[in-house]
């Protein structure tokens, strides 16, 4: 009995359950730094446990956790390694291991539906043979001020900015958690703000959806995301993001990035199972090392897949 009781979950998984509790997703992204890796790949996973089940059935699949307003509790890992030479002189490698928490919370109240979040990341990094730990808090409050329309602002402190935010690379890639912390620079302290919007678009089974985001530390960053939904299961979307640096860090001799644009595509093969891809382009400034003069534009593709149950 328990053996079949186990095939049949499995079963309604594969081929067509409507509400969920469980999600967990994998990815893994190529990184080509130009002039500064050998092509080097990440990987990442996490594990979000919803407090009650998820429906599917309403909306685009890939959203249907926000538009529940669904409360979770998650988990996340990611791993990344650069290495390579610069013009063929002495060769470097840079790894990191990120682990991360997060909660996320909705409210009702009788006004509109609030919302929290606070989130957790821990850091290990070694590069050429020395070791650094670090870590970051963040939290976040907001409000659902129109239906699917999340507004929300958030403070994270950061105790060494090489503590990459673990949650953020399942959510957004690892190119936009590593510029984060160039944005963030030597402030400890950090602002932020973002909107979410998801909307049907009237006589069709398709949506829509917005997001927008700031990031004020040392140096300031906006992004902008938008997803068009052309049935539940498939999307499409674009991403761009721009950054405005300090005087003292535009001119530092390692020029950070500037701007980047972004495409991916999602699909869910059932309501329980989805797969994906995505690819970002990052535009920089020529940076100087060791007096050699490199290109510093980074180019991502990426893998992602997820199950629900």
């Amino acid at each position: 009995m328990k053996k079949l009781g186990l095939a049949t979950a499995l079963l309604l998984a594969m081929t067509g359950a409507h509400a969920y509790q469980v999600e967990v997703q994998g990815q893994s992204e190529f990184i080509n730094a130009t002039d500064l890796n050998d092509k080097d790949f990440t990987g990442a996973a996490q594990g979000t446990f919803y407090l009650k089940n998820v429906d599917a059935s309403k909306g685009p699949l890939a959203e249907a956790a926000f538009l529940n307003q669904a409360s979770n509790v998650s988990a996340a890992y990611s791993f990344a390694k650069l290495s390579g030479d610069v013009d063929g002189g002495e060769s470097f490698s840079l790894k990191n291991n990120s682990f991360g928490a997060k909660g996320e919370a909705y409210i009702p109240t009788p006004y509109v539906p609030a919302y929290a979040s606070a989130s957790y990341s821990h850091s290990q990094t070694k590069a050429e043979g020395e070791k650094d730990n670090g870590d970051r808090y963040s939290v976040e409050v907001g409000a659902l001020v129109a239906p699917n329309f999340l507004v929300a602002v958030g403070y994270t402190r950061v105790s060494d900015q090489i503590a990459l935010d673990a949650n953020n690379v399942l959510e957004n890639g690892v190119f936009n958690t590593v510029a984060d912390s160039f944005i963030i620079g030597e402030k400890q302290d950090v602002v932020t703000a973002r909107t979410k919007y998801v909307g049907n678009i009237d006589g069709t089974n398709m949506a829509v959806g917005f997001e927008s985001n700031l990031v004020y530390g040392e140096n300031k960053a906006y992004g902008l995301k938008t997803d068009l939904y052309l049935t539940p299961k498939l999307s499409v979307g674009a991403s761009y993001a721009q950054a405005n640096y300090s005087s003292d860090q535009a001119s530092d001799n390692f020029s950070p990035i500037k701007s980047a644009w972004g495409a991916n595509v999602n699909y869910f093969i059932t309501p329980a199972i989805a797969v994906g891809a995505s690819y970002v382009n990052a535009n920089a400034k020529a940076a100087e090392v060791e007096g050699v003069t490199v290109n510093t534009d980074i180019q991502t593709v990426g893998v992602n897949a997820k199950f629900r149950f």
